[in-house]
């Protein structure tokens, strides 16, 4: 199908469906019309046309065969009561002499032009147009013209228009019925897809069950195969992490306890190190691991959410301005957005002296910007900074903390509510990590 057809066509799968039914009917409809047209209304009006010219041609020879004007007379209004059109004989009266014209304006006057040619066989002329409810036509006899008022409805069926009103009238029936049927067919798909959504936004999908066509109600039965399977690797990677948590901090725990007794010294001093060291990474892993799938997603007011977080910020020194356009609230897990969010503020408070966060609507979505003014992150190491482990060159290496997780536990958070995290040149001159969330 050609590019220039496409911006016209339906988007959803309701207008498409539609469309497909509503074509082959319109096509229909077509053929029907011009067939009626072509076969049955020409047929139908060219013999109510020949019709008329008989009565006419009857009417002349009568007069013609009478010399009584007083006959005449009783003969014309025989005629004009009988063939329900209005005659007049004009005496001495004669046409104006022009040739006729070959066509004539209006389907009704193509019509009797030729039929009334054939019946009287007698200069005419004729007129459709002056009035919408007869035409009048003007004979040239012998020694006089007759003027005949011919009604339209003598020319024109009914049911031109009663077979137009029933093609209309089934059209609408059978679209309007159409729409309802389709309309139904499509609502299990639509609920299909937001249950998808809402599953990847991590909100509750009370009752959502299959329905509809055999097709689709198996969609939704592997859907919600597909989210149990998940649902349960989440529950059982969650129950051994809380094992393996267990299992690494006891042992770190004991060593801390053993150090404590050794006393002071630059050897216990370095061990001390290396444990704080090892349990900082433990705890990174674990966070990164973990995740927060099991969290309910509840209403959460996103001005208090980030006052916390860059309150939090504020306390560790770090120089945090907040602008947010509004009350905003959304569906959040809020310990885990708590987690993402005070990573990214944390990267950005530890590479920059000023932090500017801001948060506000913008196309249906929710927009959160966090800008510093640090040595930012080169622009081909932008997407490699959300692999897990990942480390930067030396603005960024171990020696200032982190373990590679931070960004990582991000972006899995901001996905996990459905949205995504992005990074970008900061108008303070270094980084801007723009977070887009749907409404």
């Amino acid at each position: 199908m050609g590019a220039w057809i496409k911006p016209f066509l339906p988007r959803s799968l309701f207008g498409r469906s539609l469309l497909i039914i509503v074509m082959p009917l319109i096509l229909l409809q077509v053929v029907s019309t011009y067939v009626f047209y072509d076969n049955h209304w020409k047929t139908l009006s060219r013999r109510l046309s020949t019709a008329v010219a008989g009565d006419v041609g009857a009417t002349i020879e009568l007069i013609e065969s009478e010399s009584d004007p007083v006959r005449r007379a009783a003969i014309l209004e025989v005629a004009t009561r009988q063939f329900a059109m209005p005659m007049s004989y004009r005496a001495d009266e004669i046409l104006p002499n022009a040739a006729p014209p070959k066509t004539y304006e209006g389907s009704v006057a193509t019509m009797l032009a030729p039929a009334l040619w054939d019946q009287v066989r007698r200069p005419f002329l004729l007129d459709a147009t002056s009035d919408e409810k007869s035409v009048f036509v003007a004979i040239q006899l012998s020694s006089a013209v007759l003027r005949v008022s011919i009604p339209q409805k003598r020319l024109f069926s009914d049911t031109t228009y009663v077979f137009i009103l029933w093609m209309i009238g089934t059209s609408m029936i059978l679209f309007a019925v159409a729409s309802v049927f389709m309309r139904n067919q499509v609502r299990p798909i639509r609920r299909l897809a937001e249950a998808a959504e809402n599953f990847g936004k991590g909100r509750d999908l009370t009752g959502f069950k299959p329905e509809g066509a055999s097709e689709v109600r198996r969609a939704a039965i592997e859907f919600n195969r597909m989210r149990e399977r998940i649902t349960r690797a989440i529950t059982q990677r969650t129950e051994m992490l809380a094992g393996v948590s267990h299992d690494l901090r006891t042992p770190l725990t004991r060593m801390k306890l053993q150090l404590a007794f050794l006393g002071e010294g630059s050897e216990i001093d370095g061990l001390r190190s290396d444990i704080a060291e090892m349990e900082k990474m433990v705890d990174g892993y674990l966070a990164f691991a973990r995740g927060e799938g099991t969290e309910p997603v509840v209403a959460t007011d996103l001005r208090l959410l980030l006052e916390d977080v860059i309150e939090g910020a504020r306390r560790e020194g770090g120089a945090v301005d907040l602008a947010i356009d509004g009350d905003i609230q959304l569906g959040l897990r809020p310990n885990a957005f708590r987690r993402g969010l005070t990573n990214l503020i944390s990267n950005a408070v530890r590479y920059g002296r000023t932090v500017l966060v801001r948060a506000r609507s913008v196309d249906g979505a929710i927009e959160l910007t966090v800008d510093d003014d640090g040595p930012g992150i080169p622009r081909e190491q932008r997407e490699d900074a959300f692999k897990p482990f990942y480390r930067l060159d030396k603005s960024r290496n171990s020696a200032t903390g982190g373990v590679g997780l931070g960004l990582t536990i991000a972006r899995d958070v901001f996905r996990g509510h459905g949205g995504e995290v992005t990074l970008s040149d900061s108008p303070l001159g270094g980084l801007r990590a723009t977070i887009r969330l749907p409404i």
